[in-house]
């Protein structure tokens, strides 16, 4: 079975210039566990996901991968 992937966290960094190690201290988390959220190992909480886009300025929905290309 293919991996899923849920989100976009690792995307966005890149996007915005900004390493796992910088999330991780703007957070006050492990660097292991933005590692994981970025390899979508593990997936962060709703409330992790909001202040990662309020970190990264970026919309709490591009962080996510999309159900569907565009609506219907």
């Amino acid at each position: 079975m293919k991996k899923r992937n849920f989100n976009r966290i690792k995307l966005a960094l890149v996007e915005k210039e900004k390493s796992n190690k910088w999330l991780a201290s703007k957070l006050n988390v492990n660097e292991a566990t933005v590692s994981k959220w970025c390899t979508n190992t593990v997936q962060p909480s709703v409330e992790s996901f909001y202040k990662i886009a309020e970190i990264l300025d970026v919309e709490v929905r591009k962080l996510f991968v999309p159900t569907k290309e565009k609506d219907e």
